[in-house]
């Protein structure tokens, strides 16, 4: 059996996997570097991310157009310590001992970069909220 590591570990969830789940998990690998395990997956994930998606986040520096759509899975949920589910109505297995939140976000499917911005910005918030609250530095 692997050591359990002693870092918080985070998994986003959407449907689709490709647009707000990625920007969260780009925004927590990049604003908490190691300190925090990141994970992010969808209950039917989309083929690729959103391309929008990755052009709000490409403005800001941060590049996830490598990123590529993960299927849900119990172990993921199992695994993870903080589970977030971003307001898309996805049901998640639910385990006790694991912290659920629900953020409340638009989906910026089908959305030009002009309207994803602000959702990115939403979602920064929200991880830097999540970081103060799990691992302070």
């Amino acid at each position: 059996m692997a050591e359990s590591s002693d870092k918080p570990s985070v998994l986003f969830v959407c449907v689709h996997n490709a647009g707000r789940s990625r920007m969260a998990a780009a925004w927590l690998a990049h604003l908490a570097g190691d300190r925090i395990e990141v994970r992010s997956a969808g209950s039917t994930p989309a083929d690729s991310v959103n391309p929008a998606a990755v052009a709000a986040m490409a403005e800001v520096g941060i590049d996830i157009s490598a990123e590529v759509p993960q299927l849900l899975t119990v172990d993921a949920v199992r695994s993870s310590d903080v589970v977030i589910t971003m307001g898309c109505g996805d049901a998640c297995p639910v385990f006790p001992g694991k912290h659920y939140l629900d953020w409340r976000l638009d989906d910026p499917a089908g959305l030009g970069v002009e309207a994803v911005r602000p959702i990115r910005d939403e979602i920064r918030s929200l991880v830097e909220e999540l970081i103060a609250g799990i691992a302070p530095a």
